[in-house]
C-alpha cells in the first residue's frame, strides 16, 4: 500500500516555481465569512446519502492513465471511484473515463468537449496544469496530485499535501521537548520542499533547525556517508583519540601523585570503552524519506553513536503503511499518518475487488463521492466543494480550499517493535480549531545546510591536573574533520605499572569495539572500514 502512497509526494515537481494564471472566476467568493461546522458526513453500505436526480443529465469526466507505467496506480483510482458508483446508483448520471496515459493533452481535450458538470484527475501535476489552463474557469475539477503549483482557478486535490504531516510532526516535537533537529530529505523537489516546511514549521514552534542534510535515495554508501557526517562521527571519534592522548602522555611523561595517577586511569579505561566522544548538537532526526532509506539512515546514525537515549527519531506519512514499526531500530520513532480506512468501505472493496483497499482507492471513493454531491446539490459547486466543515470521508476529514489544495486531519502514531504501531494522537474530528498554519505554496526549497555546532573539545570530557591545563591544551573537533593534529610528538608504546594493574597504553589508540553495538541494527547493510 505504501507505494500507492508514496507516489503522491514523488508527484511534487517545482512546488512554488510554477506560475499562476489569471482566473476570472473568484473561487473564494462563496467561502470567506462562511462559518465553520461539524464536517459533512460521507455515508458508505447500505446507508449511503441519495441525490434527487430530477430530469437533468449529469456528466461527470474522469481523467486517469490507465495503461502504461502507472496503470496500476490508476486502476486503484478507478476501482474506488467504480465502487461508489455502485453505491449511489444515481439515475441520469454519465461517468466517462479517459486515459491519460499517452497522450494526455489529447485526453483532456477529448473530456473537455463533452462539456462535463465536474472532472475527476487527473493524477499527475504536469496533467493538472494542462487541465487548469485548458479547462473554463468556472467548472471544477478533483485531481490527485500533490502539487500545490498545479492546481487553483478549479482544480482541486484530494491527494494528502506534505507539508500537512510535515507541520504536524514538528509540532508534536516541540511538544516532547525537541528544541534543536536535523533534517534527513531525499535530494529532490519534494525532499526540499519539505525540508522548507519544517524550516518554517521550526520557526512557528519555537525550535532551530542545526542541519539539512540530502541524500540520494536507495543509494546504500551515500546513506551511510550522510549519517556518518550528521553524527560527527569523524570529529568526535578524533576527540575521542585526543582525549586517550592527553591521558596517556600524562601518565606517560609527568610525575603524578598516586591519587592522581589512579584518576587519569579510570578516565582512560572508562573512554577506551568508547569510539567517540561528546554529544551531539540536536536531540531530534526528521526523516522525509521512504521507509527504506529511513531505515537505513537510523540503524547507520544508531551505529555511529546517536542513541536512543539522547537522540529520538521522527517522520511522515512517507512511513504509513510500512513496516517501519517492526524495526528494533525504529522503536519509539512518531510519525504521521492517515486515519484507519473506514471498515466498511474496507470491507466492501474487498468483497468485490478481493484485496484491501490502497489509499489511492479510498481517495477515489471520496473523489467521485463529493463529485456526485456537486452536480447534484442545489448550490453552486463552488458553495458546495468549498465548504470550510469539510467532509469525513473514508480517510478522516478533509476539506478543499479556494486555492486547490487541502487540509486533512492525521493522527501519531509510534513504532514500537512489535509490527503494530501504537496511536499517539488521534486525529481531529472537525476543522473548528485551525489544524495548520503552512500552505505549500507559500514554501521555498530549503538549501543544504551544514551541521551547526562548536565542535567538540576533548578538554570539556576529561580532569586532568590544573597545573598540565595549558601544556595539554587541546582544541576544538567540528564537522568533517578528517585528522587530527598532534599538539606534541607522541610515544609509540609505554607501559605504565600501577598498584591496581598492568595497563598497556598505545598512543595510536586502536579503538575497541562498542559494547553496546547490536549488529541486527545495520539491517543488512554492510558497513566497511
Amino acid at each position: 500500500m505504501n507505494r500507492f502512497f508514496a507516489l503522491f509526494t514523488t508527484l511534487l515537481i517545482l512546488s512554488g516555481c510554477a506560475g499562476t494564471d489569471v482566473a476570472t472566476h473568484d473561487w473564494n467568493a462563496e467561502y470567506t465569512n462562511v462559518p465553520t461546522g461539524t464536517p459533512v458526513q460521507m455515508q458508505y453500505g447500505s446507508y449511503y446519502s441519495t441525490y434527487d436526480s430530477g430530469d437533468t443529465r449529469h456528466n461527470i469526466a474522469v481523467l486517469l492513465p490507465t495503461t502504461g507505467s502507472n496503470a496500476a496506480a490508476g486502476h486503484e483510482i478507478r476501482n474506488g471511484i467504480e465502487l461508489a458508483l455502485l453505491q449511489h446508483s444515481l439515475n441520469q448520471l454519465n461517468v466517462d473515463f479517459y486515459d491519460t496515459s499517452t497522450n494526455p493533452g489529447d485526453a483532456i481535450n477529448t473530456a473537455l468537449a463533452t462539456n462535463p458538470d465536474i472532472i475527476v484527475g487527473p493524477l499527475f501535476s504536469s496533467n493538472a496544469q494542462k487541465l487548469r489552463t485548458s479547462k473554463p474557469d468556472t467548472m471544477p475539477a478533483i485531481s490527485f496530485t500533490s502539487d500545490a503549483a498545479a492546481v487553483g482557478d478549479g482544480v482541486m486535490t484530494m491527494a494528502l499535501m506534505p507539508t500537512n504531516g510535515v507541520e504536524l510532526i514538528v509540532r508534536e516535537m516541540s511538544n516532547d521537548g525537541i528544541q534543536n533537529f536535523i533534517i534527513m530529505a531525499p535530494n529532490n523537489d519534494s525532499g526540499k520542499i519539505m525540508a522548507g516546511t519544517a524550516k518554517r514549521a521550526a520557526e512557528i514552534y519555537g525550535q532551530n533547525v542545526t542541519g539539512i542534510f540530502y541524500y540520494t535515495e536507495h543509494e546504500n554508501e551515500n546513506l551511510k556517508n550522510i549519517a556518518d557526517m550528521a553524527s560527527m562521527n569523524t570529529a568526535r571519534t578524533a576527540a575521542n583519540k585526543r582525549a586517550k592522548t592527553i591521558l596517556s602522555d600524562i601518565l606517560t611523561n609527568e610525575t603524578l601523585t598516586g591519587i592522581e595517577k589512579s584518576n587519569l586511569y579510570y578516565q582512560l579505561d572508562k573512554i577506551s570503552k568508547s569510539e567517540t566522544l561528546g554529544t551531539l548538537p540536536y536531540s531530534g532526526v526528521l526523516f522525509l524519506g521512504n521507509a527504506d532509506d529511513t531505515k537505513t539512515l537510523g540503524s547507520f546514525l544508531r551505529y555511529y553513536g546517536a542513541d536512543s537515549r539522547s537522540v529520538r527519531f521522527y517522520g511522515t506519512a512517507m512511513l504509513d503503511g510500512t513496516d517501519i514499526a517492526s524495526d528494533y531500530t525504529m522503536m519509539g520513532t512518531k510519525y504521521a499518518a492517515l486515519p484507519e480506512q473506514n471498515q466498511t468501505f474496507v470491507n466492501l472493496y474487498q468483497q468485490t475487488y478481493g484485496a484491501r483497499p490502497s489509499r489511492l482507492a479510498s481517495f477515489g471513493f471520496d473523489a467521485a463521492t463529493i463529485a456526485m454531491g456537486t452536480v447534484y446539490s442545489d448550490k453552486t459547486p463552488a458553495a458546495y466543494l468549498l465548504d470550510p466543515s469539510g467532509y469525513a470521508g473514508v480517510d478522516g476529514i478533509i476539506r478543499l480550499k479556494p486555492n486547490g489544495d487541502n487540509e486533512r486531519g492525521l493522527r501519531i502514531l509510534m513504532a514500537n517493535a512489535s509490527g503494530t504501531p501504537v496511536v499517539v494522537k488521534q486525529s481531529p474530528e472537525n476543522f473548528i480549531s485551525p489544524i495548520y498554519n503552512i500552505e505549500q505554496r507559500h514554501i521555498s526549497p530549503a538549501p543544504e545546510m551544514s551541521l551547526q555546532t562548536p565542535g567538540i573539545n576533548p578538554d570539556d570530557f576529561i580532569k586532568i591536573p590544573e597545573r598540565f591545563r595549558r601544556k595539554y591544551k587541546s582544541e576544538n573537533y567540528g564537522v568533517n574533520m578528517t585528522q587530527i593534529t598532534p599538539t606534541r610528538p607522541q610515544t609509540t608504546i609505554t607501559v605504565i605499572k600501577t598498584p591496581q594493574t598492568d595497563a598497556i597504553i598505545d598512543s595510536e589508540y586502536q579503538p575497541v569495539k562498542m559494547e553496546s553495538i547490536n549488529k541486527t541494527m545495520i539491517d543488512a547493510v554492510e558497513i566497511n572500514g
